[in-house]
């Protein structure tokens, strides 16, 4: 039978694109699904502030009316205008493992692209850097992170098939958490002359409410950091109070490393969090009735951390910032209990990030791509 093509036009059409990778990946023991809510939301231009600077349009593959593939296009006004490019960006690609149905899914992207008059294609990427970048080419045996997205390995061969070629790639990370006493005291030594000459102090927040504070001048700061990255688009006031509002209630501000100055400005921020990959699995896209139980507990019980997001102010580079988070991180993790961490992607091109990993004796286990074509105009 054909492959019928069909954009989505309400609520339920938006729930069956949600759906269609559980209907695919259900089951892949390595496949994190996420929060159908939280993905609705994504997709909720009402909901989510991404769209005060783009566009997207959501198409689900069917044969024989049952969904077998979908796929979402996004146009980023922000990336476009900070790249100086007419670049159109696929994300949330995911289909049977059959080539017409990729080729019908980014077809239809192409089709959209063509008449936007853009140049290129590039994916699969999200809205912003917090949602899913990368496609899985490398560690498709280890088990997917919180904030990443698993494929199995026939996705990147039918999209080369389709006409994409590499653009960059992401690495991750795996390494043991080291005892306090496993850190070197060369290093502790190194610390404390840092912290001395440069005057700078790890905040030690109070409580919640403490952190809540500062939560804004932490994800002003990511920006800033994040401004030279390959793909990340800037955030507006809207999205920043969206982000502090969405994730920093649950994080644990033990786990949260930041680094003034003498003028008590931040200056070096580094994110982390119990892994969820396992609670998430259980609780199969639902919070309610029961899947809250397990996230909680692995919030609360955990003996596996993941970096989220870390990031040194361009001036302050070079000078031991990171050196102190780490060591300070180091520290915590090992009093909590945490014996393994594990990092989300980093491009493979930041080797400033990749750096603060050396006193953790990294190990890449995964490696995700960005693709790209280039539109053929008739």
């Amino acid at each position: 039978m054909d492959i019928i093509i069909k954009e989505v036009r309400n609520q339920k059409d938006l729930k069956t694109f949600v759906k269609v990778p559980f209907g695919i990946l259900r089951g892949s023991p390595n496949w994190v699904p996420p929060l159908i809510h939280d993905e609705m939301e994504t997709f909720d231009p009402k909901k989510n502030p991404a769209y005060e600077n783009a566009d997207s349009r959501l198409f689900i593959a069917y044969r024989n009316n049952l969904p077998v593939g979908r796929i979402a296009a996004i146009l980023s006004r922000a990336a476009n205008r900070k790249y100086g490019t007419r670049n159109l960006r696929f994300g949330w690609l995911d289909a049977i493992e059959e080539e017409p149905v990729f080729r019908a899914l980014l077809g239809a992207v192409e089709a959209w692209a063509g008449e936007l008059g853009m140049e290129t294609i590039t994916g699969p990427h999200g809205f912003v850097d917090f949602d899913p970048n990368g496609m899985l080419v490398e560690g498709f045996d280890k088990l997917c992170t919180q904030s990443g997205n698993y494929n199995p390995p026939y996705y990147p061969a039918m999209v080369e098939k389709c006409g994409f070629r590499k653009e960059i790639d992401y690495v991750e990370f795996l390494t043991t958490v080291p005892t306090r006493m496993g850190i070197p005291a060369k290093l502790l030594n190194l610390a404390d002359r840092v912290m001395e000459r440069g005057k700078f102090r790890l905040i030690d927040f109070r409580n919640k409410k403490h952190l809540m504070q500062r939560a804004p001048e932490l994800f002003h700061l990511l920006d800033e950091t994040f401004e030279e990255i390959y793909g990340a688009v800037p955030l507006t006031p809207r999205q920043i109070d969206y982000y502090v509002k969405k994730y920093i209630p649950y994080i644990d501000k033990e786990l949260i490393k930041v680094v003034v100055n003498e003028k008590d400005e931040m200056i070096g921020f580094m994110i982390t969090m119990p892994s969820l990959s396992r609670a998430l699995q259980k609780a199969g896209g639902k919070l309610f009735p029961f899947g809250w139980i397990p996230i909680m507990r692995a919030l609360r019980h955990n003996d596996v951390v993941e970096f989220m997001l870390a990031g040194v102010r361009k001036s302050y580079r070079g000078q031991g910032v990171d050196l102190l988070m780490v060591i300070e991180l180091g520290k915590t993790l090992h009093k909590k209990g945490f014996r393994v961490a594990e990092s989300n992607q980093e491009l493979e091109t930041n080797t400033k990030v990749q750096a603060q990993w050396k006193y953790f004796n990294p190990v890449q286990h995964k490696r995700r791509r960005i693709f790209k074509k280039q539109i053929v105009r008739p």
